[in-house]
């Protein structure tokens, strides 16, 4: 251990807070909390550890630590921290999906309203639902039984939903405020299991109307009955004592961490979720470190949370107006044993899948070494150019990475040194501008490079490589026919193409990493031809300038889309007649003439 921080270690406080583990280079690798401070950082530098944990320790360089009054405070401090800095082997709460809500404002003319965020705003909530589809219809239900307000703002006179008796009309009569409360109670007890009451209270209104002989009216009662028996008998009873209870499971294997929550709602179990993440500590405390920020920044805290045994955390005990319990027996054990289950089901699913993927990915990244005779290509940068005549010539690189595409690492290059067409140079360009960069900058060089391309792009990427930037990696090019399929695979300087079996994994693994670079590259090009001609033309135009241009390509889009646009499209931006005729008169006078040459040829 360095003495730096065997030093800082010696002078840790014995009281609750927060540590930040950093990096070479001074990066935040992870964020923790602690009750004691000395004993919990001194705890990574003593002692054995498993792999995963190791890996953390082995990067750490420095650590920091603040310190807190309680632990309930370094639990909100360590949740804003992780979310500030997302360190890389941290536990975090990716998935921000949000359920829907039905929401009765508190207002003087209270309305209901579909949301998905719970706030601490006097207004009464109730959900979550299992989907949006599910609150609208019983919105819509609800909409129908109880006359609420409906427009966001007052009206000057009574609308249709008056006419329809779905709206008292606050706008014109007066309704006073214990007619809202009763409202509100008897959509509260709907929606709290009390629907049984309302079925009863429209089936005795049904047979009135159907003994007065008003059968219309009679059918519209049982639909209404029908409909909410349908929203209201769709969530499954689990439990009888009608708590909202959120329920917790939790499974490791693997360096992955499978949570499992089951939300309860008025004794409905209406919705689960399952997340799956890659973890580096013990699994336990990183299951509550899952827990602890599912519960950070959340105003929609149930009565009751159900924990596995042995998951007890002081911090979310305190820090929650709710049970934290750990249940031993009965039913709320049996809820907990469930998500439990659940949470190992959906692990085991994703490591077959995982299995079957890498059979599928790296497999073929192993067979593509051995056809070669190099070592497993793990990291593959590809390149292909694009351009028309020479015009708006670009390049791109896509990344492969155990046999699957690196989306954040592909790169784009705007040919700068080329006139003209001439892919060879343009190729010379890219590699020269890519790896001198890597160079210069000492990151990783990849293990494998494929040319889109023949035997000269090849040629043109190797001279630069070996001549000029003295680097040996391995370089393939992968050659079309003329139904612009892959036909050779071309290895360096050897004058004969590689065999390869066109039904093998590393040939489909070539093709999946050829058609990747040439959609790549040619979607590039078509952004940057669209964009410099349509900034060409409306350059020449007098009145046009950076703003006005700007407002077009936002508004329009292409070219095309102005010649084929009338006068009164450009009033929307700002553009008058006159100069809306002479954007035109250019527009379509510039893409006949581009069509005529392009007839020509």
């Amino acid at each position: 251990m360095e003495q730096t921080l065997s030093d800082k270690l010696a002078l840790l406080p014995a009281k609750p807070g927060v540590y930040l583990m950093k990096g070479q280079s001074g990066e935040i690798l992870y964020v923790g909390k602690a009750k004691v401070l000395k004993n919990r950082v001194r705890s990574y530098f003593t002692g054995s550890h498993d792999r995963k944990t190791q890996a953390l320790v082995s990067n750490i360089r420095d650590f920091e630590y603040i310190v807190t009054d309680t632990v309930a405070e370094a639990l909100l401090l360590e949740c804003n921290l992780i979310k500030q800095h997302t360190p890389p082997y941290n536990i975090m709460l990716r998935d921000d999906k949000t359920y829907p809500y039905i929401k009765i404002t508190n207002e003087m003319h209270p309305r209901l309203q579909i949301v998905r965020r719970v706030k601490r705003d006097g207004a009464k909530y109730f959900g979550p639902y299992p989907s949006a589809f599910a609150a609208q219809a019983t919105k819509r239900l609800l909409d129908r039984l109880y006359p609420l307000r409906k427009c966001k703002t007052l009206k000057k006179q009574v609308c249709l939903y008056y006419h329809i008796n779905q709206c008292l009309a606050p706008c014109e009569y007066v309704v006073d405020a214990p007619v809202y409360q009763m409202m509100v109670k008897e959509i509260t007890d709907f929606l709290h299991g009390g629907h049984q009451d309302v079925v009863k209270d429209l089936q005795q209104k049904m047979e009135q109307a159907a003994g007065e002989l008003n059968f219309e009216r009679a059918g519209e009662l049982r639909d209404l009955i029908r409909h909410i028996e349908q929203v209201m008998e769709e969530q499954k009873i689990t439990t009888p004592d009608q708590v909202d209870r959120d329920v917790f499971g939790f499974a490791e294997d693997k360096g992955l961490l499978s949570v499992q929550v089951f939300f309860v709602r008025g004794g409905k179990l209406i919705e689960r979720s399952v997340s799956i993440m890659p973890h580096f500590g013990d699994a336990v405390e990183d299951f509550m470190s899952f827990v602890e920020q599912f519960y950070h920044e959340r105003a929609d805290i149930p009565r009751e949370v159900l924990l596995p045994e042995g998951t007890t955390s002081e911090a979310l005990v305190e820090l929650l107006d709710a049970k934290v319990l750990e249940p031993k027996r009965g039913q709320k054990r049996d809820l907990v044993n469930l998500a439990t289950k659940n949470a190992r089901q959906g692990l085991d699913e994703k490591l077959q899948l995982m299995e079957r993927n890498m059979d599928r990915t790296l497999g073929a990244v192993i067979e593509l070494g051995e056809v070669l005779a190099i070592g497993a290509p793990r990291r593959i940068e590809s390149f292909d150019n694009s351009n028309i005549q020479g015009a708006d010539a670009v390049a791109a690189m896509v990344v492969f990475i155990d046999g699957k595409p690196a989306k954040s690492e592909y790169r784009k290059f705007k040919i700068k040194t080329v006139d003209g067409p001439d892919d060879y140079a343009s190729m010379r360009e890219v590699i020269r501008r890519r790896y001198s960069r890597l160079l210069r900058e000492g990151r990783p060089l990849p293990d494998l490079i494929v040319i889109d391309g023949g035997r000269g792009q090849l040629n043109a990427a190797l001279d630069v490589l070996e001549n000029e930037l003295g680097l040996e990696i391995p370089v393939c090019g992968l050659a079309k026919d003329n139904r612009h399929k892959t036909s050779q695979l071309l290895f360096m300087d050897e004058e004969q193409p590689v065999h390869i079996d066109r039904h093998s994994q590393a040939f489909y693994l070539l093709e999946r990493v050829q058609e990747e670079v040439h959609r790549f590259a040619i979607t590039f090009h078509r952004q940057t031809r669209k964009k410099t001609g349509f900034s060409s033309v409306l350059d020449e135009i007098p009145g046009i300038g950076p703003q006005r241009r700007k407002a077009l390509m936002k508004h329009f889009g292409s070219l095309d889309a102005i010649a084929a646009a009338d006068v009164d499209a450009f009033r929307g931006i700002g553009i008058g007649d006159k100069l809306a005729h002479e954007i035109l008169n250019r527009v379509q006078s510039h893409l006949q003439a581009a069509k005529t040459a392009q007839e020509k040829r």
